[in-house]
């Protein structure tokens, strides 16, 4: 009974078909072919609530104005490849908010306005391959918030910024083989993309010497980039540049100057040298006020006091000036008294009178 009822439903899309006059192929699950026929529209006489449909392999024109498809709301699948679209209009898809699938290969599209895919929130696979793209413009992967997969092989892209693999980020399977990839530093985003997505073989065009290579197995030196160096804070602006031409001229850099460690060295010595200044004035400091302190405890000699008390003690009131002359007598006569009598203190003179004298008496 249900084969029956298959054959049925076929013969009635069939017998539809000859009636309104499509040339497309009709299916019971509701898929319209309509590839190879020369179409440069789709015909408005497919059943509106069709949900695959295959344009491929036409001449069809793009409106301007309006939708491409403004009749098929319930599309799920659209084959538009192989058709002349060098450029799409913005929202051209927009009333087919239930497309899963896109196919845009070979259709010589070379730019792809940031509103082009408007309205695909449900998109799940966009094929772009075999096209003339040879930039993205970024912004239109922003409405296709479900999309899964990318395909944008052999296109012309020859290097893609870092927001558009940022937004492909989101994208779980995206495919970029096939691209004329030129293989300089700006080509180390997309090298370090592929390295995280683990991609399969995207291979460099140019420069010859590098033509097949894959570029996630490339390193610094192979694509041609210049290692930036740190210089250590202590040098100067004319160390730096002294620095930055040796390496020009590949000449080696001292050990010190390397990877700017030598500022630890130059701290050490400057603690040393001020520690060992602050101990030496810490330690002059000391002898200085232990001399002082010595100084300060030395007593004045004790006054030697002549027979009968210090003169000193019997000056008093106001005969001073008597009293200092008698101390000074007192002291130089403690000085002469020294207990001997030189041979020259009786001098001749003073001796003869006695000797006359003593002679007068003896004559008496």
């Amino acid at each position: 009974m249900a084969p029956a009822c298959l054959l049925g439903v076929c013969s009635l899309l069939c017998a539809w078909a000859v009636v309104t006059g499509h040339p497309c192929s009709l299916d019971h699950q509701g898929r319209a072919g309509c590839n190879g026929k020369r179409l440069q529209h789709a015909p408005s006489s497919l059943p509106r609530n069709i949900t695959s449909l295959d344009l491929s392999f036409n001449s069809l024109v793009v409106p301007h104005d309006r939708t491409l498809l403004m009749h098929f709301p319930s599309l799920r699948s659209l084959n538009l490849s192989s058709n002349a679209m060098p450029s799409l209009s913005p929202a051209i898809f927009s009333n087919l908010g239930a497309l899963r699938l896109l196919d845009l290969s070979s259709c010589g599209i070379t730019s792809l306005h940031t509103d082009t895919f408007q309205g695909l929130g449900n998109l799940h696979t966009l094929l772009l391959r075999n096209n003339s793209l040879q930039e993205l413009n970024v912004p239109f992967l922003l409405p296709l918030k479900a999309l899964f997969h990318l395909d944008l092989q052999h296109n012309e892209l020859v290097s893609v910024d870092t927001w558009s693999l940022q937004l492909m980020e989101t994208v779980p399977q995206v495919r970029l083989e096939g691209n004329p990839w030129v293989c300089d530093c700006t080509v180390q985003p997309l090298q370090q993309w592929l390295q995280r997505r683990k991609a399969v073989q995207v291979t460099c065009v140019s420069p010859p010497g590098l033509r097949g290579q894959e570029i996630a197995a490339l390193d610094s030196q192979d694509l041609g980039c210049r290692t930036k160096h740190r210089f250590p804070r202590a040098l100067s602006t004319a160390q730096q540049i002294t620095v930055t031409q040796s390496n020009t001229t590949n000449t080696t850099l001292p050990a010190t100057m390397k990877g700017g460690k030598s500022w630890p060295y130059l701290v050490a010595f400057l603690v040393t040298a001020v520690s060992i200044s602050i101990l030496i004035a810490v330690a002059a400091k000391c002898k200085l006020v232990h001399k002082n302190f010595a100084s300060y405890r030395h007593r004045p000699l004790p006054e030697i006091s002549s027979v009968g008390g210090s003169p000193m003690e019997d000056c008093s009131g106001w005969d001073r000036g008597s009293c200092g002359s008698q101390s000074m007598q007192a002291d130089l006569q403690a000085e002469d008294d020294d207990g001997f009598i030189e041979d020259n203190y009786i001098q001749p003179s003073e001796q003869l009178p006695d000797k006359q004298e003593r002679d007068l008496n003896l004559s008496v």
